[in-house]
């Protein structure tokens, strides 16, 4: 296949873009670089700067390049920013994410995967959350990704897409090459990792919540695991794969969840020494347990993770941290 991959400069697009070329298809990279970073586009793509919600632009892209999917990794993505900005989460996640839709609606491109949040679920029922839970998202960042789930299922009965849809909590880990460089860095193993190498001390939000040792718990998937599964979905749609003569909707998930102490523990272990830390007042609106059942992942497009442990995860985080102390360095 030829894949246009959205949102290839940052981290779990980049690190998929990687995956896609091991596989032996052709890849080309569009992202804005607002977020992303040039040296994380993998050799072997093509980088296009630009935005995927310029639909002239990217209708000539797709035809230029022959096109043949869509995985679609671009998006602004802290809940904290969705909420101060909301104007610009529609604008960019629903707005543009249409005019992706109607640039491969005019270019004849029917295949698209979606990577999304397990954010539009919201604070969930029960754990583990299962696909058919009810989606009521808490701030703007997950109610953006709902919308454009929604825009995916009417574009697939009006101009026949096919569409994957895949929904996951926090992403850990790295490549040989490729690692996770935010700026802001939200995410709390990037964040364990960067006390364990400034000595800067973290803060525990909430240490009294109704889980096994206090602490929150959450669901953690390596990035190349989730490469593993963008890969998967694309193959599912094809024109005639059963699969995805409907949209589909998966979540990704480890199977179980580790809370925040055990993440620290298992940072300790890989550092060799103890990461400084004080516990701090809960957080509004951070519910005890989020864990995705991830089953139908597993039964539709034979995905599982294979990365499970923290260790491994921490790990290659670790690792590709010391070896770029600076990230990408731009």
């Amino acid at each position: 296949m030829r894949i246009l991959v959205t949102g290839g400069a940052g981290y779990v697009g980049s690190v998929s873009a990687e995956r896609l070329l091991a596989a032996g298809h052709d890849v080309v990279v569009l992202d804005s670089l607002v977020t992303g970073h040039r040296a994380a586009v993998p050799v072997g793509a093509r980088l296009e700067v630009g935005s995927y919600g310029d639909l002239e632009a990217v209708a000539a892209l797709l035809e230029r390049e022959r096109i043949d999917a869509v995985l679609h990794c671009g998006a602004r993505s802290l809940v904290g920013e969705s909420v101060r900005e909301p104007a610009l989460y529609y604008r960019e996640n629903v707005v543009g994410g249409v005019a992706l839709l109607d640039a491969m609606t005019r270019a004849h491109v029917g295949r698209i995967v979606f990577s999304s949040t397990a954010a539009v679920y919201g604070v969930p029922e029960s754990s583990p959350i299962p696909e058919d839970a009810p989606l009521r998202p808490i701030n703007p960042y997950g109610e953006t990704k709902r919308a454009f789930e929604g825009a995916l299922a009417a574009y697939g009965a009006a101009a026949a897409i096919r569409s994957v849809t895949l929904r996951y909590f926090n992403v850990a880990g790295a490549t040989e090459q490729l690692g996770e460089d935010h700026d802001p860095e939200t995410h709390l193993v990037p964040n364990v990792l960067r006390a364990a190498a400034d000595g800067d001390e973290l803060t525990i939000f909430g240490a009294d919540y109704p889980t096994r040792d206090g602490t929150c718990v959450r669901d953690y998937v390596d990035v190349a695991d989730v490469a593993d599964a963008h890969l998967a979905a694309l193959e599912a749609t094809a024109l005639a794969d059963a699969r995805t003569a409907e949209p589909l909707a998966l979540n990704l998930g480890n199977g179980g969840g580790f809370s925040v102490r055990e993440v620290l523990d298992a940072a300790d272990r890989v550092v060799g020494r103890p990461i400084p830390h004080r516990d701090g007042p809960r957080r509004t609106g951070d519910p005890p347990v989020l864990v995705a059942d991830a089953t139908r992942a597993a039964d539709i497009l034979g995905w599982r993770p294979q990365r499970r442990d923290l260790e491994t995860m921490l790990g290659s985080a670790w690792e590709w941290r010391r070896l770029h102390p600076a990230g990408y360095g731009d």
